[in-house]
């Protein structure tokens, strides 16, 4: 089991030790708005954890990725407990991409693997919206490799 520690600050800041050892401060305080409050960091979380499996996806599908946004809004519920009802996910991507390589990444990420997704698709409808910039594949120089340079 994964343990985390949230210790108090003071008013209504606080800072989370993860299991691994990582210090997340949080804020409550909307008004003082010193650091993310938790809902905050439940988008954030959202958000890191599908750019990780898209990413990784088009990696695995040889798919070069030049560059990855993603935006997360949402709305919660009027009252308490105020959950996240309805989400949206951005992707933003640039490079030689195929768009059907990048809509099933996305899939993949909605329905099988991300795990915070899966956990607030439990409170909140949750639509993406795909991006994205193609870039032209360029003719590679002699002795010129893919990573950039002369070899």
């Amino acid at each position: 089991m994964n343990l985390s520690t949230v210790k108090w600050l003071g008013k209504q800041r606080f800072v989370g030790i993860s299991a691994s050892g990582h210090e997340v401060p949080f804020d409550s305080d909307r008004e003082e708005n010193t650091a993310p409050g938790p809902m905050e960091m439940l988008l954030l979380a959202l958000g890191a954890c599908t750019a990780t499996d898209v990413v990784t996806i088009l990696k695995k599908k040889r798919q070069p990725l030049a560059a990855l946004e993603i935006e997360v809004s949402g709305q919660r519920r009027a009252d308490p407990p105020r959950v996240w009802t309805k989400i949206e996910i951005v992707y933003r991507l640039r490079g030689e991409l195929d768009e059907k390589a990048v809509r099933d990444a996305v899939r993949l990420s909605e329905t099988k693997y991300c795990s915070v997704s899966a956990m607030l698709a439990k409170s909140a409808k949750i639509s993406t919206r795909i991006e994205m910039e193609r870039l032209q594949p360029r003719n590679l120089a002699e002795g010129e490799w893919r990573g950039g340079g002369r070899s």
